[in-house]
């Protein structure tokens, strides 16, 4: 049973319609995992028992579950408490996010109507759907929000988390972002940086964000800056063996200023280059916004 145990594994993919679920199980297949289409949740159960005794024959596996079955919707605690107390299969749940804009746009561009709005507005269904998916995404042990992400993009992250990850490895996502454009929705952490001295005014460092030396050094340079990093190391060598323990697989922790060019740049640069010496914690740095007022004027 120890063998299946390494060898099973199992992904749910789950979350907001248009947000993503077709390109996920897509990237998944591709990456060799056996996938399956709206899989009631009742037959979960069933389903652990079918790569339970494929003696590994199936080791990986990703089912897509959604509103189109919102009859068996209810039954998919139920089920992932039997998965946890009668298999050993391990699973995971990955949530696919977005903001109203994001999807309402979506919906737009294809023409499609929202599952449970079938003759009204998308962003009815989409509240509707939002207020029944809560309790599922408090679940997840990933949340992904693709509202600012391009297809490419969304495949790339779901790779890069899903190849080679051993089990007991923990992905730590850290994004910088400004706080004009919103909170990143899947961020588990946020740490608002506005208080450290702003390079903007500054105006040979303004066109330049916190990945150019001259800018880093200047965030890097002040005592503040120096002491609330000893303080948010501490916290977080704290907090992610925690995190572990819980059985989450990734952390997203967003590090905001202003508008995401410059002071949390440099931030979450400094994060990426300390954090994650440990062989089974992966560390990646991305940046939302510190190109956007370039993006802006071009259009």
């Amino acid at each position: 049973m120890e063998e299946l145990h390494s060898l099973g594994k199992l992904v749910i993919i789950t979350g907001m319609s248009g947000a993503g679920k077709t390109i996920a199980v897509q990237s998944l297949e591709d990456l060799g995992f056996f996938c399956v289409d709206n899989l009631p949740p009742v037959l979960i159960p069933k389903f652990a028992e079918l790569i339970e005794q494929s003696k590994g024959r199936i080791g990986k596996v990703a089912l897509v579950i959604d509103l189109r079955g919102r009859e068996f919707f209810n039954t998919l605690s139920e089920s992932l408490r039997y998965l946890h107390d009668n298999h050993t299969l391990t699973y995971e749940i990955l949530f696919l996010d977005a903001t109203d804009s994001a999807l309402v746009q979506r919906y737009k561009e294809s023409r499609r109507k929202h599952p449970l709005a079938p003759t009204g507005a998308p962003l009815e269904g989409i509240h509707q759907e939002r207020k029944l998916l809560e309790e599922l995404k408090g679940l997840a042990t990933q949340v992904i929000d693709t509202s600012s992400l391009k297809p490419a993009q969304l495949k790339e992250r779901i790779v890069s988390r899903f190849t080679n990850l051993e089990k007991g490895s923990i992905s730590i996502n850290v994004i910088s972002f400004g706080f004009k454009y919103g909170i990143p929705i899947d961020a588990d952490l946020i740490f608002d940086v506005r208080f450290l001295p702003n390079p903007h005014y500054i105006e040979t460092l303004r066109p330049n964000t916190g990945q150019d030396p001259e800018v880093y050094e200047y965030v890097m340079k002040w005592g503040e800056t120096q002491e609330f990093l000893i303080k948010l190391l501490d916290m977080l060598h704290f907090l992610v063996p925690q995190y572990k323990k819980e059985g989450k697989s990734q952390i997203v922790i967003g590090i905001g200023c202003t508008g995401g060019k410059h002071r949390s740049v440099a931030i979450a640069e400094y994060l990426g280059k300390v954090m994650g010496n440990s062989e089974t914690e992966i560390v990646r740095v991305s940046h939302r916004d510190s190109e956007r007022d370039r993006v802006e004027v071009k259009r």
